[in-house]
């Protein structure tokens, strides 16, 4: 079993900046894609970056782009997510993932997640 906790979260003014960490704890695998996802109020959830952990190949949605950086610390067992440029729009709560497949994306674990609030 793998248990994943996401922190970081808080209130920020827009055009500011966030980090966000998602640490791994139990089981951890070597390979497989982790990623961060979002459920904004009244939304249904949003992919938003992930990242493989052998090779670190990473994705973006666009909405992100150019803002967001995720990375990932395979000896810590923790994934990052850098926000900077945040909107209001930006405000979700925010969800780490993590899969065990070595090539395909598919998510075996979530964490609870954390609370990103941008005010205007």
């Amino acid at each position: 079993q793998v248990q994943l906790v996401e922190s970081g979260g808080g209130l920020v003014q827009a055009g500011g900046s966030l980090s966000l960490s998602c640490a791994a704890s139990g089981r951890t695998f070597s390979s497989g894609v982790m990623g961060w996802f979002r459920r904004a109020p009244g939304k249904g959830r949003e992919f938003v970056a992930r990242i493989w952990r052998s090779g670190g190949s990473t994705s973006y949605a666009d909405s992100v782009k150019g803002r967001f950086t995720i990375s990932r610390d395979n000896v810590k067992n923790t994934m990052y997510l850098q926000m900077n440029s945040l909107k209001p729009e930006d405000t979700a709560v925010y969800y780490c993932a993590a899969g065990t497949s070595e090539a395909l994306i598919r998510y075996d674990y979530w964490g609870q997640g954390t609370q990103v609030t941008v005010s205007s």
